[in-house]
This record gives structure tokens, sequence and C-alpha cells, in this order.
């Protein structure tokens, strides 16, 4: 085992600029986590968006800028949704992967589309 990667499509829903992304498969991570390299592409000034607080994977707590909305494109799925601002990497986290109905093969390293729902995603409601 290792680690997954996937290929996305980012596109900022307000001025409809787009990029495309590597973005490290995190099932321990909750958001979208983009840096702030990939939200100026997406043309968000981060000293002027919402912040979130987060807890970090050390237990600290940071305060962190916030983007959205933001499209997330992974072959037929996608998931309008916000990103956190932080590290040096794209993260993929649980709720876009759920939203988007994505399953991790760790064993061949990538992420797939659920094949028990090819065409379209199913979410979870309860």
């Amino acid at each position: 085992m290792g680690l997954a990667y996937a290929t996305l499509q980012l596109t900022n829903l307000f001025n409809r600029k787009s990029v495309q992304v590597e973005a490290l498969v995190d099932t321990g991570a909750t958001f979208m986590c983009v840096t702030e390299e990939i939200a100026t592409q997406l043309g968000f000034d981060v000293t002027e968006v919402s912040q979130q607080v987060v807890t970090l994977a050390d237990g600290h707590m940071r305060k962190v800028p916030k983007i959205a909305p933001i499209e997330i494109a992974f072959e037929n799925r996608s998931y309008v949704t916000e990103a956190i601002v932080l590290g040096n990497e794209p993260l993929l986290g649980v709720i876009p992967l759920e939203a988007m109905d994505l399953i991790v093969d760790p064993r061949r390293q990538r992420v797939v589309v659920n094949p028990q729902h090819p065409n379209y995603p199913v979410a979870l409601a309860k």
C-alpha cells in the first residue's frame, strides 16, 4: 500500500477560472485542501475570504482561509463545495470523496468511481 492521488479539475464558480491538480487522497482529512498558489490561480484573494478553524493531525488548531464556491470534478463526477487553504499540496478529503461516491483502491494506489454506481453518484442520506 502507498499513497493514492487523483487528477481533479477545480473551478471557481464565480469567475469560471479552472485548474487541474494532482491531489493526495487523504481519508483522514475532512475537506478539500488547496495550496495558496492554487487558490490564487483560481482567482481568490486569501486575505479577503472567510476563515475556518481546523484541527491539524498533530492536534493543534489553526484558523485558515476558506474559498468557495468551487467545483471539484473527477471523471464523470462533480461536487460543489468549499475548500480550505492549507499545506503544500492539494488534499482530497472524505466529504468530497463521499459526495462524489468515489472509492479509494489502496492496492493500485488510485481513486475510482464506485463500480456499484458507475453512471451517477449515490450518497448516503442518513
